[in-house]
């Protein structure tokens, strides 16, 4: 039995063995976190080497083919595959509150989403490793300075350090996507909350960048409220800034908001 890929859950199953095995081995068990949820298995070209690892694997999926193919093929899994979307599933149901990492060939149309869910459980995922379409890896690995650097750099490095780890051909996959792909890693760093409200801090990040062609000042102007702040940063484009400096930011902000309410 194989399954068949099927477009709208866009699926691309690798099948390069030697791919799959240099992709579960950067998986670093950071913070010695043995445990992992792979993400859309589809036929466990990955999950076959993450076994390998001796880490304790749990999958989710939401193709019933797939999910048939991974009951007849992988026994060891079993009682350990939740057919479910992970979009929309509470974590804790079927991780318990132990922290696990994310991993996957994640499918490209949800693959932003996915690490903005990831970083609501920032604090039970130690580590997230895999494969994006590569544009969307290198946005999220880039520094500041970069065109690629975006409202999902800001937001991931806050919380996460990235690396690149390598690039994909299209030809190792059935079908063969129309781009290359990359392979990331994500561990966790030691910043565990934010010294400003995290809501600004994410609003006023996605507002810089909605309007990235402008500069700060003209891109928050709603977010300000009427409050009156003076600072070099408002003159600058959002891709210069830092994450650091877009905390120090959104302080000033909720400081000139706070005043405005007072006066």
């Amino acid at each position: 039995m194989t399954v068949k890929a099927k477009k709208h859950l866009g699926q691309h199953f690798l099948t390069d063995k030697n791919i799959c095995k240099k992709i579960a081995q950067q998986y670093q068990k950071h913070r010695n976190c043995n445990k992992v949820l792979e993400i859309g298995p589809g036929m466990g070209a990955l999950t076959s080497f993450l076994l390998e690892d001796d880490l304790d694997v749990r999958v989710m999926e939401i193709d019933r083919d797939s999910i048939e193919y991974l009951k007849n093929n992988f026994p060891q899994l079993e009682s350990k595959i939740s057919e479910a979307d992970f979009l929309k599933v509470d974590l804790k149901e079927i991780m318990g509150d132990e922290p696990f990492g994310v991993v996957g060939n994640f499918p490209y149309n949800i693959s932003s989403q996915i690490l903005f869910k990831c970083i609501d459980y920032r604090n039970q995922i130690p580590e997230i490793m895999g494969m994006f379409q590569k544009e969307v890896a290198l946005r999220i690995a880039e520094k500041p300075g970069s065109k690629q650097y975006g409202i999902l750099s800001v937001l991931l490095q806050t919380y996460y350090d990235i690396e690149y780890c390598f690039t994909v051909d299209e030809h190792v996959f059935n079908p063969p996507p129309k781009v290359k792909s990359g392979v990331i890693r994500c561990t966790r760093n030691d910043r565990t909350t934010l010294p400003c409200d995290e809501k600004l801090f994410k609003q006023l990040v996605k507002m810089s960048f909605n309007q990235r062609r402008k500069t700060i000042r003209n891109s928050i102007k709603q977010l300000l409220q009427g409050a009156v702040i003076e600072h070099p940063y408002l003159a600058l484009r959002p891709e210069v800034l830092s994450v650091e400096q877009f905390i120090e930011l959104t302080l000033m902000v909720e400081e000139a908001i706070k005043q405005q309410s007072l006066d």
